[in-house]
């Protein structure tokens, strides 16, 4: 993968999150996905690749979408398979709450797991727990052993879960340990992220969201040298049936972070609103201002951008 490459992809999130950060607390999250999505796709237009979404979005909520199997770039340059979520936290940029990001990762061809869209259990740390988490242990083993992989007390940590009943009963195992909650609406790509963070004040990631989602947040733990163990989580037949015409036949596996985001990988995002990962958009008489990450697994290199754009001189926005 090229190094430009990285660098290259935060004009596409950055043109998702100014196209859809005008949707933010209007209460259409619909048109929100697709300012997004339609962003997104024009600035990948016009980058030197031959990409092809293997991680599309929208299926779940019926969204727009950058669909599987849609060809991307100019077809010219390195063949890349891409994952997307043009706007990753939907809820949270239609109700003008925190942690809605544009997020898109490249790899080479092959190098991410095809997750279908439905449900995947996960478990995300930083590089200082890397190895040491098991997603068949307890809450309360996985919150002491982070704990001591980082020198520090369980009432210490702040594990980030989706605000959903589904999670009531790791909620409350995790008080009953002594450590804190973020509870969080929708949106756990960020928080997947900010867990490798040094100060972003997350420890960790748990719960169920997701399966396309847990794929981009592999993508950017390997480029930051954290650490992810997913499972999918199976509501019927039919996503049993959906999964298996996947390539997917063993149902209980654990997928480690290395089989999910493969190869040289880059991976970027920028924030549409404030979260613990990044800042919103910004909008000022003319232009706006972004803030982004960007990495690369080869290297391990990790970039914070501050960007200010004008208007006049990008009409696409």
């Amino acid at each position: 993968m090229e190094r430009n490459l990285a660098l290259e992809l935060v004009r596409v999130t950055e043109a998702a999150a100014l196209s859809c950060g005008r949707w933010v607390g209007k209460g259409d999250k619909i048109a929100a996905d697709n300012a997004a999505t339609e962003a997104m796709r024009r600035a990948l237009d016009s980058m030197d690749i031959s990409g092809t979404v293997v991680i599309g979005e929208g299926e779940m909520d019926k969204a727009p979408m950058l669909y599987i199997g849609e060809k991307l770039g100019r077809g010219k340059g390195p063949k890349v398979d891409i994952a997307v979520d043009p706007l990753e936290g939907t809820n949270s940029c239609s109700k003008g709450l925190s942690g809605s990001i544009a997020t898109i990762a490249l790899a080479p061809k092959g190098g991410f797991l095809h997750a279908p869209d439905m449900y995947m259990e996960k478990i995300a740390v930083g590089p200082a727990a890397k190895g040491i988490i098991d997603i068949n242990a307890s809450p309360t083993e996985n919150l002491q052993r982070i704990a001591d992989a980082k020198n520090c007390y369980v009432e210490d940590l702040t594990a980030v879960i989706l605000d959903r009943p589904r999670h009531d009963k790791i909620v409350a195992e995790i008080r009953k340990a002594g450590a804190r909650i973020h509870l969080i609406t929708d949106g756990d790509v960020a928080p997947a992220i900010a867990a490798a963070v040094e100060g972003s004040g997350v420890d960790l990631l748990l719960g169920i969201g997701g399966a396309p989602e847990g794929v981009l947040a592999a993508a950017a733990l390997k480029c930051m040298g954290g650490d992810m163990q997913c499972r999918l989580v199976f509501m019927n037949n039919e996503e049993r049936d959906r999964a298996q015409s996947m390539g997917i036949d063993n149902f209980e596996k654990v997928y480690e972070c290395d089989e999910m985001a493969n190869g040289d990988v880059v991976f970027a995002a920028t924030g549409v609103t404030n979260g613990d990962l990044l800042r919103g958009a910004r909008y000022y008489s003319g232009g706006a201002e972004t803030h982004s990450i960007v990495m690369r697994s080869k290297t391990r290199t990790i970039r914070f951008i501050e960007a200010r754009h004008t208007f006049d001189f990008k009409p696409t926005y």
